[in-house]
């Protein structure tokens, strides 16, 4: 196929880039800084795809473009830009692909399991309802752009992205730093459900859904079997040979974080419903199996 991807230079895309490209895939790669060419991939700038048209010359779109949610405080600059680095570009995309004579026959765009909001105990499947809260409001708004292309006749996946564990990057570069200090532990009361997936199960859903016509609409991506944050530390710790002891409460949390710590206090117990029901089989179902090849 001969894909674009936006977000192709990120701690998902980079990983999912080399992968396509090994599977024979022909890549355009959106990026806000230029890259050397390599091989089955060029990268180009975002004023590239629209005035050059080359949407009309892809077979499909996988949309990861995004601030990360994790990497600043939540001040109301901040905020906007998380936001709309999701909702301005996926409109952005979609009016690109309106113009276009020759449409792309999907579009794979990323959202989040935030979409669900602080939920409890409650399973989510991707039936359930949108959540309350900052990162629901995001969620709902950057489907919803998305959905927009399924009146062009483009089949639509949004993929709900839970916590992605892989061996550098992401959550664990932020999580295993205090347990190898022998000085981590769960945040607030570990109680909270927290929904991972493994970043080659990502990857895989995401290939999946490119190649399978049948696939459409909301995609948990998440492992099946959630745990709670009491139970993620102690797998982490056993996978690095730590104790778990040492929870940070949640006033201090609150303190220092500010709003963003909700997003840790709370969490969501979500099951990938539409993928185990169409097919997929995940390669890291279990969460010790995922951390046994990530630290």
């Amino acid at each position: 196929m001969k894909l674009l991807v936006t977000g192709g230079t990120g701690f998902i895309g980079s990983t999912l880039c080399q992968t396509l490209a090994q599977h024979g895939h022909d890549l355009l790669v959106v990026s806000r800084s230029p890259h050397p060419p390599q091989p089955n991939r060029r990268v180009i700038s975002w004023d590239d795809v629209e005035r050059q048209g080359m949407l009309g010359e892809m077979d499909g779109v996988v949309h990861l473009a995004g601030e990360s949610i994790a990497g600043k405080p939540w001040t109301p600059k901040q905020k906007a830009l998380i936001r709309d680095s999701r909702v301005q570009t996926t409109r952005r995309l979609v009016r690109t692909m309106a113009a276009s004579v020759k449409k792309p026959a999907v579009l794979v765009s990323a959202s989040a399991v935030g979409y669900y909001g602080p939920r409890g105990e409650e399973p989510l499947t991707e039936s359930d309802p949108p959540g309350e809260g900052f990162l629901a409001q995001v969620c709902r708004e950057w489907e919803g752009e998305a959905q927009q292309a399924e009146g062009l006749g483009i089949r639509v996946v949004r993929l709900r992205l839970g916590i992605v564990l892989a061996p550098a990057g992401g959550a664990l570069a932020k999580m295993a730093p205090p347990f190898r200090a022998f000085v981590g532990g769960p945040l607030g009361s570990g109680r909270q459900w927290m929904s991972w997936i493994h970043r080659e199960d990502v990857i895989g859903l995401i290939e999946w859904s490119l190649t399978h016509p049948d696939c459409a609409g909301a995609i948990n991506a998440t492992a099946p079997n959630p745990v709670t944050m009491r139970e993620f530390c102690r797998a982490l710790g056993q996978a690095l040979r730590r104790p778990s002891w040492a929870p940070v409460p949640a006033p201090v949390l609150r303190l220092l974080l500010g709003e963003m710590a909700q997003m840790l206090l709370t969490g969501q117990r979500v099951i990938p419903q539409g993928a185990r029901r169409a097919g997929y089989a995940f390669r890291y179902p279990d969460l010790a199996d995922a951390l046994a090849v990530c630290v």
